[in-house]
């Protein structure tokens, strides 16, 4: 289903005012952000609309559901794939989104180098930290990262280039800064590690609710879902 093309720039003004002004307030340049448009419920045609309008990353959630639209509209824009991935469908992601952010596991992180070594390529990933702690929330434990980075540092088609987190949901999108802040924090430590394959870079953080806080602690890419693409 297309979407309104006047009401979708409307949002895209408002939404870019709102990141100007965060970038303000933390003495950042504009161009240290960029929009993920999270696709999950809308079809490949508003995904169309989306590109038309100047989007350029796309970010989907299920594979059953990003694979079509991939094969559609795959060759505009750059892809992210930013759902919890099982391994078995990995095969179905590597070679489609060069960016998945969501690597939790060893098992992932095997399967996906191993599919990356099929297609003679490297799988950028984003390490997908559990910082709020919560249960519901998928996520590596801050306290297995440096194990986890060891494990995988022999894994020559993965390159860990950012982290990736969600925020509890709040009520006061101050209270979701504290894990904004972490990830950051966790940039700078593992750097300071300097594993071959992990040089982290972006941040992945912050939606709807609260991506003017994640961008005031670092962000630089934001997953936009309902401010930007509701019906």
């Amino acid at each position: 289903m297309s979407m309104d093309m006047e009401l979708l720039k409307q949002r895209m003004q408002s939404i870019e005012e709102r990141i100007q002004a965060a970038c303000d307030r933390a003495n950042r340049k504009r161009e240290e952000v960029k929009i993920i448009a999270v696709t999950k419920y809308v079809d490949a045609e508003a995904i169309r609309d989306l590109l038309d309008a100047g989007i350029e990353h796309i970010g989907e959630n299920r594979v059953q559901d990003g694979v079509p639209k991939y094969e559609q509209y795959g060759d505009r824009g750059t892809w992210h794939f930013i759902g919890h991935l099982q391994t078995n469908k990995a095969k179905e992601v590597v070679g489609r989104f060069p960016y998945i952010h969501s690597l939790d596991r060893l098992s992932l992180a095997e399967e996906l180098n191993k599919r990356g070594e099929a297609l003679n390529q490297v799988v950028f990933c984003f390490l997908q930290l559990n910082i709020s702690g919560e249960e519901t929330k998928f996520g590596l434990s801050p306290n297995d990262v440096l194990a986890f980075l060891r494990e995988t540092s022999n894994m020559r088609h993965i390159k860990i280039i950012g982290l990736m987190t969600m925020a509890p949901v709040v009520e006061n999108t101050e209270d979701a800064r504290p894990v904004f802040r972490g990830l950051y924090e966790w940039k700078d430590r593992i750097n300071e590690w300097a594993f071959p394959h992990a040089h982290v870079e972006e941040l992945s953080m912050g939606m709807s609710s609260d991506f003017e806080v994640a961008i005031e602690e670092g962000a630089t890419y934001i997953r936009l879902g309902s401010v930007l693409v509701k019906p």
